[in-house]
């Protein structure tokens, strides 16, 4: 593996941060970054959600090396510094949603080829968390996992649900599936709003945290999504919730103040989950593991707890093709 850029300035993860260049079996070049090679309790495989990249969760990797884990972000295709899929690069675009599954191989790659520390874990934040639940089902080697915020449903109005299937399904045959979706595009989401306006966090450190980042580095961006990423995560939300959660143990976080994914569905899922719990954090919005301080130490700790009780290392690590 070729060594890639990481902005430690606007990470500002633990000193030994390192990124790496890797490729998927579909020819598409990923970043991920890795902190914390030398920890004692086992790997962290950061899922992060849509317009996000590696830098987001240097805070994160801190969190988590305190506690003994190293972490290892990936920057999806189409997003971050991986490669673009569209020649408009701020297009939030992919043409299958399961081709995200090729993106999660490469990384348990990556993870085994650097010889990060077992067993893994896998933490997977909003559109993360449909790419994390489809890798449980098809077989990811992880020991336990924990969701912030999960996609599983989209904050859509419910009066706009039939029109946003409807244009989404009919964009590609018309030609239309690489028009953003409407009332998107522009500027990234933290460049187009002020932290009075934000849905992200509740604290304004944790906010400037993030907007400081893009501004800095706005290479990293993308804004809205495509038409046909909209059609692809619609349908791939519908087919993960109809089956059974998979037997892992599991924590998910969701604030009282959620307004991107659907609280409905989370709590719909998570009633089902046999082994799994639903923590719902008063006065957070998406961003759980960048809400303020106070909630940042309990959600680390109680992170790092479960994974600690959940310690087995799987027998194999299941690639995905």
């Amino acid at each position: 593996m070729k060594a890639a850029p990481l902005y430690h300035d606007i990470s500002e993860g633990p000193d030994d941060g390192a990124a790496f260049w890797i490729t998927t079996g579909d020819d598409v070049r990923l970043r991920i970054a890795v902190w914390g090679m030398g920890a004692a309790n086992g790997t962290v495989l950061l899922f992060p959600g849509r317009t996000e990249y590696a830098e987001k969760y240097g805070r994160a990797a801190h969190q988590f090396r305190d506690r003994g884990f190293a972490t290892v972000v990936v920057d999806w295709r189409g997003q971050g510094l991986a490669d673009r899929l569209h020649r408009d690069p701020t297009l939030g675009h992919v043409d299958r949603f399961t081709a995200y599954q090729r993106d999660v191989a490469a990384v348990v790659a990556a993870a085994g080829r650097l010889g990060l520390p077992t067993p893994l874990y896998l933490v997977a934040h909003s559109m993360g968390g449909a790419i994390g639940l489809r890798a449980l089902h098809e077989g990811l080697g992880v020991s336990a996992a924990v969701f912030s915020a999960p996609m599983w449903g989209i904050a859509i109005p419910r009066l706009m649900r039939p029109a946003a299937w409807t244009i989404s399904a009919i964009s590609r045959p018309l030609g239309l599936g690489t028009r953003f979706t409407p009332g998107t595009g522009g500027n990234t989401y933290l460049v187009a709003n002020n932290f009075d306006e934000n849905d992200l966090t509740g604290d304004p450190e944790m906010f400037g945290y993030m907007r400081n980042q893009v501004i800095a580095r706005p290479e990293l961006t993308i804004s809205g999504p495509s038409l046909a990423w909209l059609h692809e995560a619609l349908t791939e939300i519908r087919t993960l919730t109809r089956r059974r959660p998979p037997a892992l143990p599991t924590l998910t976080y969701l604030g009282t103040d959620e307004r991107i994914v659907c609280p409905n569905a989370i709590h719909g899922h998570m009633q089902d989950w046999r082994h799994g719990a639903l923590q719902v954090i008063e006065g957070a919005r998406h961003e759980v593991l960048m809400e303020g301080p106070e909630i940042r130490a309990r959600v680390f700790d109680e992170i790092a707890e479960h994974f600690a009780r959940h310690r087995e290392t799987p027998e194999k690590i299941r690639l995905h093709g």
